[in-house]
């Protein structure tokens, strides 16, 4: 055997080996993941980055100005947080209507709402979501022939906002009204029928555990003779998990108060365990 040939032999036995100990590794982690994922209802880990993607500074700014979610992060979140608004940002396309002008502040206003919603999952991105269309004020819709606020369409892979809504659910904080975020929810909830990833599993598992709780009828009435949660959420169960996560975005402390299981299992859906819930 020529020297170049041992040398290669030797490379390619090296490779080899290098490529099983990296299967071995993966086959591991993600055995401790199913483990982890039955035992505790949530993933094992959700952040992991090679290399974090940084926001300008004035971008951080407006975050802050704009995000009581963000402010109330812990600093090593509040750059988790900001990679993910640059991804979303960067994988979303943008797109104005009816004059709509857009810009930086509000692109970031609307990737905040959804990374919020998401933090505490691994996979965020939402791949049944590619558009996000933004008209000034309510729109015509040709699907049913009136006018919307927000609505998700998942065969265009499109979320439709009316900017003027979208800002009102934010201009009062725990009044329990978000458009943003009951129409995110709504993405969130059908992405997860159709994928069968970590954050998925634990949003489908905790959302048939959801209704299942429902069909006890005090638990039921309760909630139906609540002030707390509007009657709009009783029109379908899509509806209901929209309506409910506004509450427990926007008034968590009074949400766990009056319904603690059922706030304990929106928070296990989206493993919300950061910024105070």
């Amino acid at each position: 055997m020529s020297k170049e040939e041992f040398s290669f032999g030797y490379l390619l036995a090296g490779a080899i080996a290098i490529s099983l100990l990296l299967l071995i590794l993966f086959l591991f982690v993600k055995m401790l993941d199913t483990v982890y994922l039955s035992w505790f209802k949530r993933p094992a880990w959700v952040h992991f980055y090679l290399v974090k993607k940084k926001l300008p500074q004035h971008q951080k700014a407006l975050l802050r100005k704009n995000s009581k979610f963000y402010r109330n992060l812990s600093a090593t979140d509040k750059k988790r947080f900001e990679h993910r608004v640059y991804r979303f940002i960067n994988t979303k396309d943008f797109i104005s209507r009816d004059g709509f002008l857009l810009n930086d502040e509000k692109k970031l206003q609307i990737a905040a709402t959804a990374i919020m919603l998401t933090f505490g999952m691994r996979k965020y991105l939402l791949p049944i979501l590619e558009k996000i269309i933004i008209y000034p004020e309510a729109f015509y819709s040709t699907v049913d022939e009136r006018f919307h606020k927000g609505e998700f369409n998942p065969k265009l892979k499109a979320l439709v906002l009316s900017w003027k809504d979208f800002e009102e659910g934010y201009s009062i904080e725990n009044d329990n009204l978000n458009l943003g975020i009951h129409e995110f929810t709504h993405a969130i909830h059908l992405n997860s029928i159709r994928r069968n990833d970590t954050a998925s599993v634990v949003f489908t598992d905790g959302f048939r555990e959801l209704l299942s709780l429902l069909k006890n009828e005090q638990v039921a009435m309760s909630i139906k003779n609540s002030d707390f949660i509007r009657d709009y959420a009783f029109t379908n169960e899509f509806e209901f998990l929209a309506v409910v996560v506004e509450n427990f975005i926007e008034s968590p402390k009074e949400f766990q108060r009056q319904f603690p299981v059922l706030y304990k299992k929106i928070q296990q859906m989206f493993n919300f365990r950061f910024a105070g819930y």
